[in-house]
């Protein structure tokens, strides 16, 4: 997959459907305790042009906003989560694995990396940055999910 690519997704029951154009063409996790409490797992994640994402399904979607500056989209039917956005409209990632075809992406680096639990690890060789990296990298932020 490549920047700029175009790509869609749905939720289990397919209610919820979203598209979106891919900003760096790799899948990258986060290992935060909002995003693991989110997803029941660790976030698989795929960042995507947030001025052109394209939600469909109406009132099955549910917004949760999980901090000050951030928001979470799941599916109100069936419970799968779809995306986290800043509520800016700065910034967007939809799940990896609600995409069509999730296996296409390369697997490319992991955040919040000391917060992830001692009892799992990813085989590929990944870059790993921590939250206070990945904050003030991308959002100019202190370290705390969101």
């Amino acid at each position: 997959m490549a920047a700029g690519e175009r790509i869609t997704g749905r939720c289990i029951c397919g209610a919820a459907t979203f598209a979106a154009t891919l900003k760096d063409g790799a899948m990258h996790a986060c290992h935060c305790d909002m995003c693991r409490r989110w997803t029941g797992g660790v976030l698989l994640y795929l960042p995507v042009e947030a001025e052109d994402f394209e939600l469909s399904g109406g009132d099955a979607i549910g917004i949760y906003q999980s901090s000050e500056w951030a928001e979470r989209g799941f599916c109100k039917l069936c419970g799968t989560s779809l995306f986290w956005r800043m509520r800016d409209g700065s910034s967007a990632d939809v799940s990896a694995q609600a995409v069509d075809d999730p296996g296409r992406f390369p697997f490319e680096s992991e955040m919040f990396i000391e917060e992830k639990p001692a009892n799992y690890a990813f085989a590929n060789d990944t870059l790993k940055r921590t939250g206070a990296e990945v904050m003030a990298e991308h959002h100019g932020i202190g370290a705390a999910g969101g």
